[in-house]
């Protein structure tokens, strides 16, 4: 296990670099220009020069490349053109209102997801099955920017039940941000109501985020649950007489999640890469909004060091799960 673990982390290095190469050269090939965006629409072309030269955009696109590398191996991200703020620190202090909003869609996600499709496993080719196939299939196709407004639109418009944007209210509950989450740093603060405020707040854009991943749990869990339940152990098992509860959570769902614990991982590695969609449509300030905006003012510096950073967590995640396989499957063994 050791070696497996050691082997895929060196992996990493040339993987990375690759990825600097590709992500330095296509930013490059943006359209537009930093400087520009720091200057306004009546820049003059002296003015803009002027940027680009502290900035270091004048110079060759090698020497710019060389200085970014060396940057990374000191753990220096660099600093915004816009905002002149350290990137690291940038991400760092959006980094946890990313991962609340990706726990709470996982939490939706998982929570509702196997479940169901158990359920309609174990119920195949009824009405509910058929049922739990349409529903997963809309929530696969439905736009998450259509979904995010219609959410917004009936729980906070309509029937203005529950908030439709930001993370707490500021007016009501003022506290320090110890962490950045803000769950934690309201319990933190012995607010009770700002913790309650808090997960209100996560409700709207944790479905619009989780509902993807939940249908495409849902539609795996019960594919593979099928599979298992055909397999002559559990067969065997239901022949001795043992409970149904047994049957159904030793034999038949720990074997089912293999594939299914592979989709949450790769789903776990894009919401934590940033939901970009959800976080603009719900005024969310993580990490995919920073990009977006980002991405809007040709921030170099920042676009090419996110996506960086979201990589490393995307493979570190899906690393874990690999590990995973060998605890959840005996069978498996990694030498």
């Amino acid at each position: 296990m050791g070696k497996f673990i050691l082997r895929r982390l060196l992996l990493l290095i040339p993987i990375l670099l690759g990825l600097t190469v590709l992500v330095f050269g296509f930013i490059r090939a943006l359209p537009g220009d930093p400087a520009g965006a720091i200057l306004g629409e009546r820049a003059t072309a002296e003015a803009m020069e002027r940027v680009r030269r502290a900035l270091g955009l004048d110079r060759p696109l090698i020497e710019q490349y060389w200085d970014y590398l060396t940057g990374l191996f000191r753990l220096d991200l660099g600093t915004s053109f816009i905002t002149n703020r350290d990137v690291t620190a940038d991400f760092l202090q959006r980094f946890p209102a990313t991962i609340e909003l990706t726990v709470a869609a996982m939490i939706f996600a998982i929570g509702l997801g196997i479940p169901l499709g158990m359920m309609t496993a174990k119920r195949r080719g009824t009405w509910l099955d058929s049922t739990g196939t349409i529903l997963s299939l809309i929530g696969i196709s439905i736009p998450i920017f259509f979904l995010g407004l219609m959410l917004k639109w009936a729980f906070a418009i309509e029937f203005p039940i529950l908030p439709d944007s930001g993370r707490i209210d500021l007016v009501k509950y003022d506290f320090d941000r110890v962490t950045n989450f803000m769950t934690i740093d309201a319990l933190l603060a012995g607010s009770w109501g700002g913790f309650v405020d808090a997960l209100r707040h996560l409700v709207l854009p944790g479905i619009a985020l989780g509902t993807i991943p939940l249908a495409i749990i849902m539609r795996i869990t019960r594919a593979s649950v099928v599979d298992v339940m055909n397999e002559d152990y559990v067969r065997t098992a239901n022949a001795k007489g043992l409970p149904a509860g047994t049957v159904d959570g030793r034999h038949i769902l720990r074997n089912a999640l293999l594939p299914v614990v592979t989709v949450i991982g790769l789903q776990l590695g894009l919401l934590l890469g940033g939901a970009i969609l959800t976080e603009t449509i719900f005024g969310w300030a993580g990490v995919g909004k920073w990009i977006y905006d980002a991405v809007v003012n040709n921030d170099y510096q920042v676009i090419q060091s996110g996506v960086l950073i979201l990589a490393v967590i995307f493979i570190v995640v899906n690393l874990l799960v690999d590990v995973s396989y060998a605890y959840l499957n005996p069978r498996i063994r990694y030498s």
